[in-house]
This record gives C-alpha cells, sequence and structure tokens, in this order.
C-alpha cells in the first residue's frame, strides 16, 4: 500500500459529516470507519484521513495547542469542465471560499469542507 497512494491528514471537527462530504460531493469512498475518531476515504492514488478531536492526532501537542482543521494547505483535484463542477457542487449547496481564478496554467476554485478546510479544483490550460 506505502507505493500506491499518497495519504493527507485532514483534521475535522465530525468524522461522519467529513465522510459524507467527501463521498457524496467529491466522488470518494470509505476504506475504513472508526467513526467519531477516524477515517479515511480515497479517490484514485489520494487516501485522505480524516482525523476528529478524539483520534490520536488530535491529541494536544506537548506546549498544549490542539490539531484544528483549516489552513491554506490543501488538496488538489484535477477535473476536465470547471465551470460544469462547479454548477453542479453550488446546487448541491457545497460553500466556495472564491469564485474561479484563471491564471496562465488553468482555472481553479476553492471548496470548503464541514470542517472548513480547502479543497482546489483545478482544470489545466487547454494547449
Amino acid at each position: 500500500m506505502p507505493d500506491t497512494f499518497v495519504s493527507v491528514r485532514y483534521m475535522v471537527d465530525d468524522v461522519e459529516a467529513a465522510i459524507a462530504w467527501y463521498s457524496t460531493h467529491l466522488g470518494f469512498t470509505v476504506q475504513s470507519n472508526f467513526a467519531p475518531a477516524f477515517a479515511d476515504v480515497r479517490r484514485g492514488a489520494l487516501r485522505l484521513l480524516l482525523s476528529g478531536p478524539t483520534s490520536s492526532a488530535g491529541q494536544p501537542m506537548p506546549d498544549g495547542e490542539k490539531p484544528r482543521p483549516g489552513g491554506w494547505n490543501r488538496i488538489h483535484l484535477i477535473v476536465d469542465d470547471l465551470p460544469v463542477e462547479v454548477e453542479r457542487l453550488r446546487a448541491a449547496g457545497v460553500r466556495f471560499r472564491n469564485d474561479i481564478v484563471r491564471g496562465p496554467g488553468g482555472a481553479q476554485i476553492l471548496l470548503i469542507d464541514p470542517s472548513g478546510n480547502l479543497v482546489e479544483l483545478f482544470q489545466p490550460a487547454q494547449g
């Protein structure tokens, strides 16, 4: 398994809500579910570890600071037709951080999961 997947850990407030969001809106499949502490979901070669406050990853650091969701780091998912995906997700009530941004490499938009973590949808430039 280590050579087949890339694993990313997201701290989440509610593991069940995160499972539902990632599987319903982004096509992830559940690999294991130990809610409320932990679950992992998969899309292609990406294994997303969803760690709740009661997981080992949620334990306080020696200085007392607790791991929490959010920040600017994000997973990056490539899509074929960004405007179509945005329309589909908006219709489903998914929250966005911004509108579509275009640059020389393509177009992107940021989604916000139920815990405030970001997911980038990206459509590469044609050419």
